[in-house]
Order: C-alpha cells, then structure tokens, then sequence
C-alpha cells in the first residue's frame, strides 16, 4: 500500500496544478461537510456540526423505514415474494433474540420493533461504503461549483457511521433507553437504592464504592458501543480510499496498468469482504442493544 501511495502522490503532482498527493486526497476524502473550517478538530466540539452525517442519517433513516413500510403494507397470508419472504426472516429473526435477552413480554413489544430498526437502519447507513468513494464527492463538488464556490472545499463524507458523533449519538440513545427501562421496571426509588446498593452489598460504608462502579459500567458500555461500530466502518473507509488510490496511480506503463488491475481486484474483493462487516456490524449494535435493555429489567 506505502508503494501505490507513493506512485499516486508521484502520479498526482505530475496531473497539473489542481493535482491532489495521496495525503491531500485522503484528507480531503474525510473532512466533513461542516457549519465549522476546523471540523476536522475535536469530535467533542459541540459547536460543530457535520450536516453530510445529518442528511445522510436522515435520508437513509426514512428509506429504511419506506422500506419496512412497504413490506408491511403488502404482506399477504398466501405465498409470500422474495422482498417480504427477506422481511419476515429479519423479523422472526429480531423477535427470537428479543425473546432469548428481554424475558418481559410487554417491554418487547417496544424493544422488538427498536431492535429492528436499528438494525436496518446501521445496516443501510454502513452500506454506503460500497459506493465508490469518488462518486458523491465528484457530484456534490459539481454542484457546488456552479453554485458559485471552490471545489477544494466542497467536503463530503458519505458514510453516517464512519462519524463518531453518529455513532456515540447511536449509543447514547441506548443509554437513555436503558435508564428509562431502569426506572420503569424498578422504579425510581428502586433503580436509586441500586446504584448504591450493587454491586458490592448494601452497606453504607460501600455506597461510594457501588454507585462509583455503576457510573463506570454506564460509561464503559456507552463509549464501547459506539466506538466499537465508528473503529470498524473508519478503517473500512480508509482501505477503500487506499484502493482508490492504486486506480488514481494509473500510467501509460506495465506499472500503471500493473496497479490498475490491482485496484481493481482488490476493491472488489475488499467490497465483497465489506458485505459481511456492515452486516456483521450491524447485528453486534443491534445485539449490544438488547443485551444492554434486558441488563435493565434485571434486578441485583
């Protein structure tokens, strides 16, 4: 990879004064389209907003549930077609895991269909990297040329979940969800009298200590589920910028036509892979939770 980065840098510095090296284009590539120059800066600059990962967010969001919709919509008692034959393996499969985490009927009734929709929703919002990486930005450069401004600060991230202020916002509303579901199922008198009572003993000499590690558990499960989903979706999106690289690397040469057909190959078979980890990613969020839910219907 440092090789064909080296050619494309080489290979950009030769294409003419609007050429881009290798680290300008990625760097390019992963800067969002922001209220802020310096969005690139913290991520806990609450100030900033990446109005790509807002659009596409919601957009993708709406296309989810049409689709869900859709299938609902023209369900049928008979034999069911391929789209709504798809649409009912997820569902049964969502239901039997709700079933085999959160044992309270009634919560499932609400959890059930909130498990399903995160799940198709990461899932289409990760599926956005298999477009090609230049595809968005390439269009959304030409609009904002004619409208008037520069195309090398026409950013654009395309994919939702490769942000980490998406994802954590993702897992911060499981966090809400949960010490809703706390406070529900215990109650508030309850859910309190257990973050001090566990998960050490109730004894007040230990209060500090259990409401100490139940701070940290809320914490720890929070950032690790969102990380977890950002890590896998950002270093998806930079090995498909790399590949993209070995085709921007292309020459009239054995060498260029050499790392051509390497761009190729391996964007496909790293497209391919990719499948699996935006499914993959996808279930695990979804998974977390419903673990994390029914770890609140439970009582220490």
């Amino acid at each position: 990879m440092a090789d064909a980065a080296q050619v494309a840098e080489k290979a950009a510095e030769h294409a003419g004064e609007g050429g881009q090296t290798a680290g300008e284009y990625i760097v390019h590539h992963l800067t969002h389209l922001s209220n802020k120059e310096m969005a690139a800066g913290s991520p806990f600059d609450l100030s900033v907003i990446h109005w790509d990962s807002v659009v596409f967010s919601i957009v993708i969001g709406l296309i989810g549930c049409f689709l869900l919709w859709k299938a609902a919509s023209k369900a049928t008692s008979g034999v069911p077609g391929r789209f709504q034959a798809a649409v009912e393996i997820l569902v049964e499969m969502v239901e039997s895991q709700a079933k085999g985490i959160v044992h309270n009927a009634t919560s499932r009734k609400l959890v059930s269909p909130l498990a399903l929709t995160v799940f198709v929703w990461i899932f289409l919002l990760n599926a956005m990297d298999l477009l090609p990486v230049d595809l968005l930005p390439f269009i959304w450069e030409k609009i904002v040329v004619a409208m008037g401004g520069e195309a090398h600060h026409a950013y654009l991230r395309s994919v939702p979940t490769a942000d980490l202020s998406v994802t954590m916002g993702l897992s911060l509303g499981v966090l809400v969800t949960c010490l809703a579901y706390n406070v529900k199922v215990k109650g508030l008198g309850g859910w309190i009298h257990e973050l001090f009572a566990a998960p050490f003993g109730d004894h007040w000499a230990l209060y500090p200590f259990n409401f100490l590690m139940q701070v940290i558990e809320f914490v720890a499960k929070t950032v690790s589920h969102g990380m977890r989903l950002f890590g896998n979706m950002y270093a998806g999106e930079l090995i498909f910028l790399l590949i993209a690289l070995l085709g921007g690397a292309f020459t009239l040469s054995a060498g260029g036509f050499g790392l051509a057909l390497l761009h190729i190959i391996a964007g496909s078979a790293w497209a391919i892979f990719h499948i699996l980890i935006i499914t993959l990613q996808a279930f695990v969020f979804m998974m977390l939770t419903l673990v994390y839910i029914g770890q609140a219907h439970d009582s220490h």
